[in-house]
C-alpha cells in the first residue's frame, strides 16, 4: 500500500507513552450482567481470549460495558505521566501511517455522505499500549483488539495488534501488512458509519429483545460483516481517487486477514471444534465474501447484511 500522499488526520490521541494507561486504577471488568451481549465491536471478542490465553468472560464483560448490557460503566481514574498524551498527527512511521489512513477514510466517507445530502463527522483514534481509559466504554485493553466506542465516537487501537495479526494469526506478511492495518482501521470506521446511520442503536434494541444468546450473536455477526463490507467500500473509493495506492498482494492480504480472524478459524485453532451459534464476527468465508462485495460494488447499499440471506 502506497500512503505517502495520504492526507494526515489530526484526530489522533496518542497515549502510547502512557506506561500502561489505567494500570493503577484497580478497576475490574464485570463478569456478566443483565441484558446479554450487546453491540460490542471488539474484534474477535471472547474468541480472542482463547488465542491469548485470557478468560473470555472478561472480554465479554467488556463488550457488555460497551453497549450498556451490564451496569453503567464507571469513570476510570487513570494515573498519567504529565505530557505523555499527544494530539494531532504522530510523527513516527506507524503513527503517521494510521493518521494517513484515517485522513483518507474521512475524506472518502465525507464524499459519500455529501452525495446523499448528509453531513459526516469522522471518528477519533486513540493509540495506546497495554491498557488505557476507554471513556464511556470502560477499560481498553490490548487483548480486546481494536474496537469502536459508539457513545464517544472513538476507535481504540493498540498498534501491537498488527504484529499479532502477522505473527500469531498469520493474517499477513511483509509489506502487505500495511494494507492489513488499513483494512482493520476501515472496519472499525465502518462501525462509526453504522453509528451515524442509526444501525448500531437499532441492533442494540433488537439484541436486548432477543430470545436467546444465539439470536443476539446472529445479529452481531450481521453488524460485523457489514463493517467488513463498508471497509471494502472505502478501498473501492480510495482506489478510484488514488489509482495505484494498492500494491500487488494487498487485496489478498486483506482476504487472508479476514480468514485468519474468522470465528470458525479461531474456534478451530483454540478448541478443535466450531460452534456456529457462538459466532460474533462471522466465518472466514463470510468475512471474505462481504469485504469483496464492498470492494467490488463500492456502495453502501451493497452492504445490506440484514437483508434476505445477509450474513
Amino acid at each position: 500500500m502506497r500512503y505517502d500522499d495520504f492526507r494526515r488526520s489530526d484526530d489522533i490521541e496518542d497515549r502510547r507513552d502512557d506506561s500502561g494507561g489505567g494500570g493503577g486504577g484497580g478497576f475490574g471488568l464485570p463478569m456478566g450482567g443483565g441484558g446479554g451481549l450487546g453491540i460490542g465491536t471488539i474484534i474477535v471478542l471472547g474468541l480472542v481470549g482463547y488465542a491469548f490465553g485470557i478468560d473470555p468472560r472478561i472480554l465479554i464483560g467488556g463488550a457488555e460495558i460497551l453497549t450498556g448490557g451490564g451496569s453503567q460503566a464507571p469513570t476510570i481514574q487513570t494515573e498519567r505521566r504529565s505530557g505523555t498524551t499527544k494530539t494531532g498527527a504522530p510523527k513516527d512511521e506507524m503513527g503517521s501511517m494510521i493518521s494517513g489512513i484515517l485522513g483518507e477514510i474521512d475524506d472518502r466517507w465525507s464524499e459519500i455522505f455529501q452525495a446523499s445530502g448528509q453531513s459526516y463527522t469522522g471518528p477519533k483514534i486513540v493509540l495506546f499500549r497495554n491498557s488505557t481509559n476507554g471513556g464511556r466504554c470502560g477499560m481498553a485493553q490490548s487483548a480486546m483488539g481494536p474496537f469502536y466506542c459508539p457513545p464517544d465516537k472513538q476507535i481504540f487501537l493498540d498498534t501491537g495488534f498488527f504484529r499479532e495479526v502477522e505473527t500469531r494469526f498469520h493474517g499477513c506478511s511483509g509489506n502487505a501488512c500495511k494494507f492489513t492495518a488499513a483494512y482493520i482501521i476501515a472496519h472499525e470506521a465502518g462501525h462509526h458509519i453504522q453509528n451515524l446511520l442509526g444501525i448500531l442503536p437499532r441492533v442494540t434494541r433488537l439484541q436486548q429483545q432477543a430470545g436467546s444468546k444465539a439470536e443476539a450473536n446472529a445479529l452481531q455477526v450481521k453488524v460485523e460483516l457489514q463493517a467488513d463490507c463498508l471497509s471494502g467500500v472505502w478501498v473501492n473509493r480510495e482506489e478510484k481517487k488514488r489509482p495505484g495506492f494498492l500494491e500487488a498482494g494487498d487485496i489478498d492480504a486483506a482476504l487472508t486477514t479476514a480468514s485468519a480472524i474468522g470465528d470458525d478459524t479461531l474456534q478451530r485453532q483454540a478448541t478443535g471444534r466450531v460452534v456456529p451459534d457462538s459466532f460474533t464476527h462471522g466465518s472466514a468465508a463470510q468475512r471474505k465474501q462481504w469485504f469483496m462485495t464492498g470492494y467490488q460494488q463500492g456502495t453502501v447499499q451493497a452492504c445490506n447484511t440484514f437483508g434476505s440471506g445477509g450474513g
